[in-house]
């Protein structure tokens, strides 16, 4: 009974990494917002009725997709980190912005379903929060590991006291006690490395920038300054 339950899931793992295989190749021709799932079906040579035992419908297709490039994403990311574990926390930093853009340049149609335009009709579920959070907390890793080593300083810029309220609610939420202004300046400069990829990727830079991996590793240095590692 073990054995035939075992290849029952077997089978069905086979099938929904299938079908999303098919859905990334449509992603990849004609963007998220595009995706049928009778196309997928059709293409799987399947019955719509037998693929919807697996994604009853367009979205929940959509979130598994989303859900595997957050992964990815994250997964990326953490290898990085955790491969330069005892380095300076500037370079940890900026390998960990490196594998970002390294993995959005590999996965341009993955990137840009998370993180390009928001696809009609279609609202992310809580369970793609937590994969989308892990990019952010590499980054929070390596500020926190920074000020237990000493080599964070807090910037003084007179922060709103508004927008010390938000970031002094982050830490809390997160569980950390990093000082308001860093917890700022991480925001800002969490949201300046999507942007940085997302314009080189989308072509913002053509015609602007040739040197875009230098470009970009001053950039993000930059960043890491911005937040306070030294």
């Amino acid at each position: 009974m073990n054995v035939m339950r075992g290849a029952r899931e077997r089978a069905r793992e086979e099938i929904t990494e299938a079908i999303k295989d098919e859905a990334r190749r449509q992603l990849a021709e004609s963007g998220a917002a595009g995706l049928s799932l009778r196309a997928v079906a059709r293409e799987l040579g399947m019955a719509s009725s037998a693929l919807y035992r697996y994604y009853p419908s367009r979205d929940h297709l959509l979130t598994a997709l989303i859900v595997d490039a957050y992964g990815a994403l994250g997964a990326a990311a953490e290898y990085a980190l955790a491969a330069l574990e005892e380095a300076p926390a500037v370079d940890r930093w900026r390998v960990v912005c490196h594998a970002v853009r390294d993995w959005a340049l590999d996965h341009p149609h993955e990137y840009a379903l998370i993180y390009g335009s928001p696809v009609p009709g279609y609202a992310a579920p809580q369970e793609t929060t937590g994969p989308a959070a892990r990019v952010a907390l590499c980054l929070i890793t390596v500020v926190v590991d920074a000020e237990g080593d000493g080599e964070l300083r807090t910037p003084d810029d007179g922060l709103p006291p508004e927008v010390g309220q938000d970031a002094a609610a982050l830490g809390v939420l997160l569980g950390i006690s990093l000082p308001a202004p860093v917890l700022a300046r991480l925001i800002a400069a969490w949201s300046q490395l999507f942007g940085l990829v997302g314009f080189e990727l989308f072509g913002q830079f053509t015609g602007v920038v040739k040197a875009r991996e230098a470009f970009f590793d001053h950039a993000v240095t930059r960043l890491a300054e911005s937040v306070g590692l030294t």
